[in-house]
């Protein structure tokens, strides 16, 4: 693909996500591979920089096998989460700054050291771990409707759009993610159920999967970095007055309200 196209697509996308009106499937117009969608998705990055925006972290998608078969794809994606994607727990989200929200309860983890690939393991994760915190993804497609193969996601940040942290930062020693519980609750009422085993098998073998993925491209991931690691449920759709509370074994919970 023309590296003029990829610098459109990237600014068609950026400038979706800022007035909040989506544009169309990129993937019926381009057959783009994986690499070229990261291509656009990198000069997306370059632009929220050049606005002065900075990368804190970065996110995991598509780690469960029901979403990898979705969009017939085997492995995970990944995208970079800017400053302004953060949100506070506590304060609503507006939906007149996103296309199409979803949720997802993840486990974020806050890396006390670098991780560079390749040949991350697990043990390497977590001993890399300052400690792990609840989270709450607000996926959001620049798609509209959601018409989207992999190349699309993968272009448009790994559909990323916001980001709520609790307040509890958990260290990881005595605690197996495996065998985790999660409990997603919208208005009261519980939506879904799952364990940390949804995620990779553990959510630490996502960040493995990441560090090394990164390797190639000469990345790595950074002392400071939230690394949001992937949903252990599906994505679950929001709307006007919805909350959203996540409830994790050992480490707590996390909230998320959103308004117009």
């Amino acid at each position: 693909m023309e590296p003029s196209i990829i610098k459109q697509l990237a600014a068609e996308l950026y400038e979706a996500e800022k007035t909040g009106e989506a544009i169309a499937t990129i993937t019926d117009k381009y057959q783009l591979t994986n690499d070229e969608a990261y291509e656009i998705q990198i000069e997306g990055m370059k632009l929220r920089l050049a606005d002065g925006h900075r990368i804190v972290g970065k996110k995991i998608g598509l780690t469960s096998k029901a979403m990898q078969n979705a969009l017939g794809v085997f492995e995970p994606d990944y995208g970079y989460i800017a400053d302004y994607m953060m949100s506070y727990e506590g304060e609503p989200i507006l939906l007149s700054e996103l296309v199409a929200p979803k949720v997802e309860p993840e486990i974020a983890f806050v890396l006390k050291e670098d991780l560079q690939g390749p040949g991350v393991t697990v043990a390497d994760v977590l001993r890399a771990t300052a400690g792990i915190m609840p989270a709450i993804e607000i996926i959001d497609s620049r798609v509209k409707d959601w018409k989207i193969k992999i190349q699309d996601t993968i272009a448009d940040g790994a559909s990323i759009g916001r980001v709520v942290l609790s307040g509890k930062l958990t260290p990881v020693d005595d605690i197996d993610m495996r065998f985790m519980g999660l409990v997603l609750e919208k208005n009261g009422e519980i939506v879904a159920t799952a364990a940390g085993a949804a995620v990779l098998g553990h959510p630490a073998n996502a960040v493995a999967w990441l560090a090394n993925k990164l390797a190639k491209y000469n990345i790595s991931l950074k002392k400071g970095e939230v690394i949001m690691s992937g949903s252990f449920t599906a994505a679950c759709p929001v709307t006007d007055g919805d909350n959203v509370t996540c409830y994790f074994d050992h480490i707590g919970s996390v909230s998320a309200r959103f308004k117009k």
